[in-house]
This record gives structure tokens, C-alpha cells and sequence, in this order.
């Protein structure tokens, strides 16, 4: 299927992609509409994505522009030390078991930080020969630059938590930089305490003082939090709904908190 056999309309379609999910989105008229796609096991993302092309009705619209959430791991490198020629040196370097990569990096300036992460050569083919217009970035930078911004209230300091895709991304900011920035695999709520304490310890946050935030896809929120609520005073989940006034976004079955505020805060 070339582009001139899709129908007019959409402006912006929003491909996310990670290990374990493929999902479509776009704003029309109005209202966002969301697509995932159930992954097939036995075949490749790119064959998944190619099986969404052909099966999809969302995916046979036109549109002026694509964006592609990676899921992926990420480099983050100060803005002042960051060199293109070098970026896929160092990420391979960081991640040696990541074959058959593309490199790309997306600038943060609010952050004065550059995030270099990988796409599939295959599933890159894909998309290119699918559509036009197309630009990538990190999944997760969208909740940096919102919690960015939201750890300027107040005057304790912000440890970030972010539950997706069986990881937890971990960061905290000072000022216009991150102080750190790293993400974990996590099996269980044990897991998800073990490296949130140990990072708390690192950053030297104060038990007493500080305030530990969780959002995403926590399967056993409660019992995360109660077991936390034990060594910190100030642990709070951040509810999408209520942080975003009922936005109709925050009330689709299975939408990421990345895209909830890719769309609401427009990053």
C-alpha cells in the first residue's frame, strides 16, 4: 500500500512502539482516538507492523505528519558534551547487546540534556516505505518535560517514578538539568521499593522531608505504597484523571501516561 492509496484527513498519526506493544493514535475533530495493536509472538515488530498496515482502518488514512514514540533504552548525554559523529559509539557502548539498531538522538533543551536512543533497522524500513514526514523521539520525554515543570512546586525535592512496559523509569531534576535519570526492569512491587530506597539514598533525599511520586502502570499500587510509606513520609501517586481534570484522554482503557501527556501538554 503506497500513501496516494490513503484516504484524506488526519493531520499527525503517533506510532508507539516498545518490546511488548504496538499502538496508533491521532487527534480527529477533536477527539483522540487510540488504536493498539494485539502483537503477534512468532513474528518480528516489523511483521507485527506491517500486519497493522494491512488490517487497521486508522492506518489507511493520509496524514501530514508521523511521530515515533521508541520505547527503547536511553542515553541521556549533557547538552555541552554531546557530539553526533560519537552518539552511536557511546550508545552501543552503554547497551552492547542492542543489534541491528538505528541511532537517533532528540534534543531537551529545557533539560540542557540530548537523549540517544535506537529503532530497529527493520521496523525503520517500514515505517519509511509506509509513510512520510516522519520524526522519532523517546517515549518518556514527554513525562520528563511535564514532571519537569511540576517539580517546580513547592520547596521539597521530587523523586519521579514512571511504571511502564515492565520497567520503571527513575529521575529527579535540579533546576534545568537532570540529577538523575536511569530505568529498571520490574517484576514486582519488591523490586520497584528496592530500586526507588537505593536511589532516594543515593540522591540523599530526606526520609522526613522529600516526596517520592508514582505514576503509570502499577499493578499493585497499595501495597507499593504502603510498603514505601514505611521508610518515606511523603509517597503519592499521581492519578491522570484527576491530575488532567477528566480530559477525555485519561479515561481510554490502556493509554500510556507518555502519550496521555504527549497530547495534553503537547511534547
Amino acid at each position: 500500500m503506497t500513501n496516494n492509496d490513503r484516504k484524506p484527513g488526519l493531520r499527525r498519526l503517533v506510532i508507539r512502539v516498545s518490546r511488548n506493544s504496538l499502538s496508533f493514535s491521532t487527534l480527529q475533530e477533536g477527539e483522540i482516538i487510540f488504536e493498539p495493536f494485539a502483537l503477534k509472538s512468532s513474528i518480528s515488530m516489523a511483521a507485527n507492523l506491517r500486519e497493522a498496515l494491512r488490517t487497521i482502518p486508522l492506518l489507511q488514512m493520509s496524514y501530514d505528519r508521523v511521530l515515533v514514540l521508541a520505547d527503547s533504552p536511553v542515553l541521556m548525554v549533557p547538552v555541552n558534551l554531546f557530539r553526533e559523529d560519537e552518539k552511536g559509539d557511546l550508545f552501543h557502548h552503554t547497551f552492547p547487546d542492542l543489534e541491528q539498531q538505528v541511532v537517533m538522538h532528540s534534543v531537551l533543551p529545557d533539560l540542557n540534556s540530548v537523549a540517544v536512543f535506537s529503532v530497529h533497522k527493520d521496523l525503520r524500513m517500514v515505517i519509511g516505505d509506509a509513510f512520510q514526514n516522519i520524526s522519532y523521539a523517546a517515549a518518556v520525554a514527554s513525562v520528563w518535560h511535564h514532571l519537569h515543570q511540576r517539580s517546580y512546586t513547592g520547596q521539597r525535592q521530587k523523586l519521579y517514578g514512571y511504571f511502564h512496559d515492565r520497567r520503571m523509569e527513575v529521575f529527579c531534576f535540579a533546576q534545568n538539568r537532570f540529577k538523575f535519570c536511569n530505568s529498571f526492569a520490574v517484576n514486582n512491587p519488591d523490586d520497584a521499593v528496592y530500586y526507588l530506597l537505593a536511589v532516594w539514598k543515593q540522591l540523599g533525599l530526606v526520609p522526613e522531608h522529600d516526596e517520592l511520586y508514582l505514576v503509570g502502570e502499577l499493578t499493585d499500587g497499595g501495597a507499593l505504597t504502603e510498603t514505601l510509606q514505611q521508610f518515606l513520609k511523603r509517597v503519592f501517586v499521581i492519578n491522570p484523571s484527576g491530575e488532567f481534570n477528566r480530559a477525555a484522554i485519561t479515561q481510554i482503557k490502556d493509554v500510556p501516561y507518555d502519550l496521555v501527556t504527549l497530547y495534553l501538554k503537547g511534547r
